[in-house]
């Protein structure tokens, strides 16, 4: 798998990122600080700053830190389901595949 295949699940991300918190009217949105190494809360998806370092993938892609992730992945048929992640971001099924984190801004 290449690298041009996270474009359509920057995408994805993007629109549940713009989908709301899943929260009800007048309730805060639940978000985390963020931990180091992961994206502080309110990056760009697909950013420089969307990045989680503990798994190599953007942050907002990233479903062993939100797991909330996992069922769109699983409706586009992005699911290996036998190591839990998405099969694009999967490196044990696919040992040549590279997901390179976004050029800051500027270089």
């Amino acid at each position: 798998m290449r690298t041009t295949t996270i474009v359509p699940l920057l995408a994805l991300a993007t629109l549940l990122a713009c989908s709301g918190t899943g929260t009800g009217p007048g309730e805060p949105a639940s978000a985390a600080p963020a931990a180091q190494g992961h994206a502080p809360p309110g990056v760009v998806p697909g950013s420089y700053e969307d990045w989680c370092d503990e798994h190599q993938v953007p942050e907002s892609l990233c479903t062993r830190c939100n797991p909330a992730l996992v069922p769109a992945f699983q409706a586009t048929g992005d699911w290996c389901p036998e190591h839990g992640l998405p099969e694009s971001q999967c490196r044990i099924c696919n040992p040549d595949l590279r997901i390179e984190r976004p050029a800051r801004e500027g270089s």
